[in-house]
């Protein structure tokens, strides 16, 4: 084996280290959003949380000697639609999170690598094999596991279906901002992709000043800061794993930001696992290993 080939059979096990790191501080930050979810607007949230994330970002920018000479681009209409769809995303995904529990809330996010696939077969002309359906099916019939119990009420919970709606609206809007990152990453930084993404996001939440904001406490203010810190290193981890390493390898380790998630639901909110998330978690999660499992064998067979 040539060391290129070294190289290049090397480059996966970063990107899955640099995605497990991404879904811890993406699971940290969760927690400190759920937490001022009840005392602080949604927009406010976004702009804390997006302002507050580029202190690592630039720190991170710094270090590898791109700031501000990394944050030229070639594709600025690129750089705005993705941050576009990401903007949208965090805003449906601290919408989910205040309305659900906080593992129910990740869990239905976590259907983006599944939706990744439906828009790379659309946006990149990848091909959309049966694996990928079926990863896709299995995982939209567990969120319906999901869901069902509250549809079957005779007084439904509006607040927490309009949770798993926002939900699902977050999966959609991040895979295709996943798609998007892909796209940018074989021309501009990691960095750039994801300063970028936080500059749109705090604009965003800047822009529902008009419909009020609060003057927080100093616990809250502590979280919405945390959330920012958290939230931006998720970024640089997460955009890093994507340059390094395909996003159906990648699929099946993020979802290890689950686990504590369900710890934090019971240990720090004190709220119960409902049956049909128990039931729901292990289909969504083979649907999103049926979708990224599928090249697997096509890989052994050319190593």
């Amino acid at each position: 084996m040539t060391l290129a080939a070294t190289q290049s059979a090397e480059r996966p096990a970063l990107g899955i280290a640099l995605r497990i790191v991404s879904g811890f501080f993406f699971a940290a930050m969760v927690v400190c959003i759920k937490g001022v979810s009840l005392d602080v607007p949604l927009g406010q949230v976004v702009f804390f949380r997006s302002f507050f994330a580029l202190i690592p970002l630039v720190i991170f920018l710094w270090l590898r000697a791109e700031f501000p000479v990394g944050l030229r681009t070639r594709r600025p209409f690129g750089h705005l639609l993705r941050s576009g769809f990401g903007a949208l995303a965090m805003f449906a995904s601290f919408a989910s999170i205040a309305r659900l529990p906080v593992a129910e809330a990740s869990l239905i996010g976590h259907l983006a690598p599944l939706f990744t696939a439906l828009a790379g077969a659309m946006i990149l002309a990848e091909r959309l094999t049966p694996w990928r359906i079926g990863g896709v099916a299995l995982g939209l019939a567990g969120v319906l596991v999901l869901v069902w119990p509250e549809l079957g009420q005779e007084e439904t919970d509006a607040r927490r279906l309009a949770g798993y709606g926002y939900g699902l609206a977050m999966a959609v809007l991040t895979a295709f901002a996943l798609i998007m990152v892909r796209s940018l990453n074989r021309t501009e930084s990691p960095g750039a992709i994801a300063f970028y993404f936080v500059v749109v996001s705090m604009l965003g939440g800047v822009a529902t000043l008009p419909w009020g904001w609060v003057m927080p406490n100093g616990e809250t203010i502590l979280l919405l800061i945390l959330s920012g810190l958290f939230g931006g290193m998720a970024h640089i981890a997460m955009t890093l794993a994507f340059r390094n390493a395909e996003a159906s390898r990648l699929a099946p380790f993020e979802y290890i930001a689950i686990i504590w998630l369900v710890l934090a639901d019971l240990l720090i909110f004190s709220l119960s696992i409902a049956p049909a998330f128990v039931l729901a978690l292990p289909m969504v999660l083979a649907g999103a290993a049926l979708a990224a499992m599928e090249g697997l064998p096509r890989r052994r067979r050319t190593a």
